[in-house]
């Protein structure tokens, strides 16, 4: 690599890193570990393990971010520096190291860069994902199928554990609904830019004139919250209601009078649960549900103060899409929001997203 381009290089990341040190609030980081530090000095800082163990894993997150933002600042200025000097005095063999460290740096900062993409409170989390088609019928229930396919697909490929805790048949083909749990670490984070409403257009197999089709599903994405997040429900609040089975289903429907509903009456929250064994498994794993819907407002509400997320989820239909998937008369996926695109749309439907998440995730950095 030439000078001129190592120092380009450089100086790109190094602009990059201070527009994400303007977006850490470091100074409240900082005060947030020292806090934290004198906290764990207190006598009784272990009475409550769960706790105790839950803020030195925080804290030790955030001293990383902190102590990595600041040691790749130093190593960039001092990179910047050198390469000045050879500029007007070359020598090869320092050259040879700076570059040698300067993109083991580099690499450092690409790993850094994802870390503080992830580093929201809830980012670190498990996630639920709902899958709903649009007006359409069997055209867009299809799609709403597609696309479960291509997160299951994208789980698989990053070894995440996908459990599917509702399925709801299509009428002819597809499905009515689909809710499931995509199980590892910072699998809401990485999940949560999909939320919103996907757009398709294609010549539907299901029209004999051959005609181009335009479907829409919306994809729902909450964490999966843990024990250490309360949300309190009075359970005169919640209506019960436990049932057979519905539809074909195939693996994915449990046939036993076990599948339950649970609606929140204030909120009219309501959700379904069929697929485990017995009644008590579908009955705890709604209640989880509830649980996480409910907490969902909270949630988009912090967003919206961090970074200017709006959480309503938008109505199903033209004009409000996040992502349009055209496989007719040209072939290409686009994310209206970011405006990254990606032509092999086959690769897309088969879970080969990571390009989308990572151009919405650095659209956050503010």
């Amino acid at each position: 690599m030439e000078l001129f381009e190592l120092k380009n290089l450089i100086q790109d990341a190094s602009t990059n890193l201070e527009t994400i040190g303007d977006s850490l609030d470091l100074v409240a980081k900082k005060k947030i570990i020292s806090d934290n530090e004198e906290l764990m000095m207190n006598e009784n800082f272990w009475n409550d393990q769960k706790k105790a163990q839950g803020i030195i894993s925080s804290n030790n997150r955030l001293k990383d971010i902190v102590e990595t933002y600041e040691s790749l600042v130093s190593h960039m200025k001092e990179y910047l520096e050198v390469l000045d000097e050879l500029k007007g005095n070359f020598d090869q063999e320092m050259y040879d190291l700076i570059e040698s460290e300067a993109l083991d740096t580099i690499s450092l900062y690409n790993e850094f860069e994802t870390k503080v993409l992830l580093s929201n409170e809830y980012d670190v989390y498990s996630a639920i994902v709902e899958i709903h088609p649009g007006a359409g019928g069997t055209e867009s229930q299809d799609w709403a199928n597609m696309l479960y396919r291509m997160y299951t697909r994208w789980a698989n490929r990053h070894n995440y554990q996908v459990n599917v805790v509702d399925y709801q048949d299509g009428d002819e083909a597809g499905l009515k609904s689909v809710t499931f749990e995509v199980i590892g670490d910072y699998a809401y984070g990485l999940l949560v830019g999909e939320k919103g409403v996907h757009r398709l257009v294609r010549i539907s197999p299901f029209d004999s004139s051959g005609r181009r089709h335009t479907s829409f599903s919306s994809v729902e994405v909450m964490p999966k919250l843990e024990d250490d997040i309360q949300v309190e429900i009075d359970p005169s609040e919640l209506t019960i209601d436990t049932h057979r089975s519905s539809g074909a289903g195939g693996q994915h429907v449990n046939k036993t009078d076990s599948a339950v509903r649970i609606t929140h009456i204030p909120t009219g929250i309501s959700v379904h649960v069929q697929n485990e064994r017995s009644q008590m498994q579908n009955r705890e794993q709604a209640m989880n549900l509830i649980k996480s819907k409910l907490y969902q407002p909270k949630i988009e509400e912090q967003q919206a103060k961090i970074a200017n997320i709006k959480g309503e989820q938008k109505q199903i239909e033209w004009g409000s899409q996040i992502r349009s998937y055209v496989f007719m008369p040209y072939t290409l996926v686009k994310d209206n929001r970011t405006n990254y695109e990606q032509g092999n749309i086959e690769a897309v439907m088969d879970g080969d997203i990571d390009g989308f998440i990572q151009a919405y995730l650095k659209s956050q950095i503010k």
